[in-house]
Formats: structure tokens, C-alpha cells, sequence
């Protein structure tokens, strides 16, 4: 008989992940059985395997105080908790689990969905089939002479500035939605748009592209609905920036290094 091996358990209450404490730092509960229990079956998810041991993902309701094993924590906090390797796959499962709950019916006849691989679901009716859908945003990275384009979108919480963003769009290339992006928001215009990186956003379902561009014309005019502020700083005069969860942060401190 096999003897049952541990799995990394993601446990999520809403928004809320658990985290175990082991020797004064938080890690994903790493054991054979779920670690908390729920009056309702949980479904639960294979999503990938982390370090050799499967990893699996459930969404269950239960009431958990705080306590010196335990604690309870937003997705984007847990970055600054968790090792690097464990947070980005806690964002995959958090994806998984937003994708389940939200495609519990066929969008074409409304019957319910039988999920027959980890991450695809199919019609018995219809033959529908669903796959989790990724929203794709672009982030560009604007410079003019010794100077970036920083903005600050009337969403965000907090005071700190950050890249011009958006989603792209139907029928336009990554390249294409940079340009319309920062045309759109603050009035510019740019060449030179190269491609920097891409970092999954698990916010729900995102995946975000960054690129760097050049400004080439135009005075700042911006799109109210969207921005508050937005202008080129210096980096002896940068505002407060996005945390270093972002790619934004990634892409910014890259430029400040680069010079």
C-alpha cells in the first residue's frame, strides 16, 4: 500500500487565503489532509505541483481566528509573507477558483458545466466548451529625455503613482493598445514601444504586459474619467510609487537603474 504523501493546500475564504506559521515566517499549509474543515464538501483542484508535491486548491466558508498557527490574509498582502515560489502559485489557484465559480452554467444553453480536465469544462448538452479566460492589460513605460510619465488612476487605493495601463482590445496588436492607451489617457504620442516583460495578475484573471516607449509629441491632456494626475518626473523628484508586487514597480525601478 502507498503511503499517503503531503500536498500544498490553497485554502480560500473570498478573497482570503490561509497561511501556516512555521519559525516565525508564513508558508501555504503543507500536510496530508485539508487543514480546516467546512460543514459543506469542498470541491478541490489539481493545479500544479510546487517542489515535488501536488498542489490543490478549494474555496470553502469556515471561521478561523487568528492564532499562532493560523492567520488569514488577502491575496496581495500574503506577498510579503509568503516565499516567491508559493505566491505565484497561490495567485494560479486563486485564478482556477474565480474561473470555476464563474463558469458554473453554459453561456449558450444554460445547462451545467462538467469540468473533464484541470482547467477546461464542457457542455453535456451543447458541447460547449470553456476555458479560464485571461484579461490581457498592457503597461507602458513612458520616457521623454531624463524623465518618466507617471499617473495616478482615480481607482487607485492609496497615494501612489504608477504607468499608464488598459485593456487591450479585439482586432489590436500589444503594440497597437500601447499607443491607443497613452494617446487615450494623457493626450501623447509615442514611438519606439519595445516589449519589457509580463507578469500574471491573478485580480482577478489578468495577465499584464509591460513595454517601454519613447515620448515623441504632444502636451499632457488627461483623460479625466480615468486619471486624476500624470506628469514627467525626474528621479530626484519621483511621487510614491506602486509596491513591488507589480510589474509597474518592476519596470520603474528598472529605469531608474538604467540610468
Amino acid at each position: 500500500m502507498n503511503n499517503p504523501q503531503p500536498n500544498w493546500w490553497f485554502v480560500f475564504d473570498n478573497d482570503l487565503l490561509l497561511l501556516e506559521k512555521k519559525d516565525n515566517s508564513y508558508s501555504i499549509p503543507y500536510q496530508i489532509e485539508i487543514p480546516v474543515s467546512s460543514e459543506k464538501t469542498p470541491i478541490i483542484h489539481e493545479i500544479s505541483t510546487l517542489q515535488g508535491s501536488l498542489c490543490k486548491a478549494l474555496e470553502i466558508s469556515f471561521d478561523i481566528k487568528e492564532n499562532g498557527r493560523y492567520l488569514m490574509t488577502d491575496l496581495r498582502s500574503s506577498f510579503d509573507l509568503l516565499p516567491h515560489d508559493q505566491f505565484v502559485m497561490a495567485g494560479k489557484a486563486r485564478e482556477i477558483l474565480f474561473w470555476d465559480r464563474t463558469t458554473q452554467y453554459c453561456p449558450v444553453c444554460g445547462a451545467s458545466m462538467k469540468q473533464f480536465l484541470p482547467i477546461a469544462k464542457k457542455c453535456p448538452v451543447c458541447s460547449f466548451e470553456i476555458f479560464p479566460t485571461i484579461s490581457t492589460a498592457i503597461l507602458a513605460l513612458v520616457r521623454k529625455g531624463d524623465s518618466v510619465l507617471l499617473v495616478r488612476a482615480r481607482n487607485f487605493k492609496g497615494n501612489f503613482h504608477s504607468l499608464v495601463a488598459g485593456f487591450l482590445e479585439t482586432g489590436e496588436s500589444l503594440e497597437e493598445c500601447v499607443a491607443r492607451e497613452v494617446l487615450e489617457e494623457t493626450g501623447l504620442t509615442i514611438k519606439n514601444i519595445t516589449y519589457f516583460g509580463s507578469q500574471p495578475w491573478p485580480f482577478p484573471n489578468g495577465l499584464m504586459v509591460g513595454f517601454i516607449a519613447d515620448y515623441e509629441s504632444g502636451e499632457i491632456r488627461l483623460q479625466e474619467e480615468e486619471l486624476c494626475a500624470g506628469a514627467f518626473y525626474t528621479k530626484e523628484h519621483l511621487p510614491e510609487l506602486p509596491r513591488k508586487l507589480s510589474l509597474a514597480r518592476k519596470m520603474i525601478d528598472w529605469w531608474l537603474n538604467e540610468r
